[in-house]
């Protein structure tokens, strides 16, 4: 079976105040492109498929016309992440399993098993499906949305999170009655894994994080929540944001991964590139003009531009640069007797950090873990 595996699209995130809906449009696009070019059987998407709890109509739009497309030549499977409101983001399960794609969140409903297109569910009960294709080949699929307790309308208890975690996970596993591949699906941290500023800090913390002893058996572990490709132990798999959100992550490859599953287990896994996400690019340069002419010369990509600089721009200097459509930040650092000894210590600080800092500041004490936690909560959406 034929299988390809992508997450957090976070459809509807902005760059720097800029929208990006007919750069996601396209990206979505190359994703359908690249299931029918693989003739694939199955398309996993590992969480985070909105980037708020409440997505504007446009990016609604641009995810139900996408993956009805996408839905035209593979089933689809879709987990629901940190960023989605899992109840919003099933609310269409009728209509879409219609089409051949499931949508599962915290309520781990059981798909409905119908045959619909050349790979469908023919057995599936709360976290778990066994999809089988027209040859006839089997995959057994664990699937765990984004876990907490409060999505899983679990109340405080003794119990920790890694045996919240062991027993979430075993949940998915009940239906392994007969030996078949099998895919564990699920949008988590996995310790040890690699993050970007583009994920949310509260959600990458060590308490958080799931030991990969936790993981179970199995030939594939498909995950979401970090944005850079990884792997991790023998068969723990991000397959990365499918576009760069941060410009942190400028260079960086963006991707889905191909594979096909059978009873020997994952072959031919390959990390397919997405080439229609724009690149973002940090230039610098020591004045306006060799700042513009970087500008020109990366007129395809996303650029932040920092300026070091003798004395500050001039007006006409300013809006030739903001005349740029591709200048989506602009930096500037000068050199003056009025900036002389002056550093700006807060750069690059997390959130966390600063805020740790300043509780510091306040009562000359560490911020307790509970406050900086709700803290972050506060920050963005859980």
């Amino acid at each position: 079976m034929k299988i390809v595996h992508t997450s957090d699209w976070h459809i509807g995130k902005k760059l720097m105040g800029r929208d990006r809906g007919e750069e996601f449009k396209t990206v979505l696009a190359e994703i359908g492109g690249i299931c029918r070019e693989q003739n694939a059987d199955l398309l996993l998407v590992a969480g985070d498929v909105f980037d708020t709890y409440t997505p504007s109509a446009e990016a609604e739009e641009i995810f139900y016309t996408s993956v009805k497309e996408i839905a035209k030549c593979c089933a689809v499977i879709i987990i629901s992440g940190n960023h989605d409101d899992y109840v919003r983001l099933t609310a269409a399960r009728a209509l879409s399993e219609e089409l051949n794609i499931y949508t599962v969140g915290n309520n781990l409903k059981p798909l409905d098993c119908k045959k619909r297109g050349k790979c469908y569910p023919v057995r599936s009960d709360g976290g778990y499906a066994v999809f089988e294709n027209e040859a006839g080949e089997q995959v057994y699929i664990n699937m765990l949305p984004y876990p907490n307790e409060a999505r899983f309308k679990e109340g405080k208890s003794d119990e920790s999170f890694s045996d919240k975690m062991a027993r979430w996970i075993e949940f998915g596993e009940r239906g392994k009655t007969a030996k078949m591949p099998s895919i564990f699906l699920s949008h988590i941290f996995a310790a040890g894994g690699k993050s970007s500023d583009s994920e949310r800090e509260i959600d990458l913390g060590g308490a958080r994080a799931v030991g990969l002893g936790l993981f179970p058996e199995c030939d594939y572990c498909a995950l979401g929540h970090l944005h850079g490709r990884q792997k991790l132990g023998e068969n723990i798999y991000y397959s990365g944001a499918i576009m760069r959100f941060t410009f942190d992550e400028a260079g960086r490859e963006k991707s889905v991964n191909v594979f096909d599953i059978t009873e020997s287990g994952v072959q031919n896994l390959t990390a397919v590139p997405l080439k229609s996400c724009k690149k973002l690019v940090r230039l610098q340069a020591n004045s306006a003009a060799d700042g513009i002419a970087l500008l020109d010369g990366n007129r395809d990509a996303i650029a932040e531009l920092t300026l070091n600089l003798k004395a500050p721009l001039s007006p006409s200097e300013m809006c030739e640069l903001h005349s740029h459509e591709n200048l989506y930040s602009l930096k500037m650092a000068v050199d003056s007797e009025m900036s002389a000894g002056y550093t700006v210590q807060n750069e690059g600080k997390s959130s966390s950090q600063l805020f740790s800092e300043y509780y510091r500041s306040r009562f000359d004490a560490e911020v307790p873990s509970d406050l900086l936690e709700l803290f972050l909560s506060l920050t963005e959406e859980e």
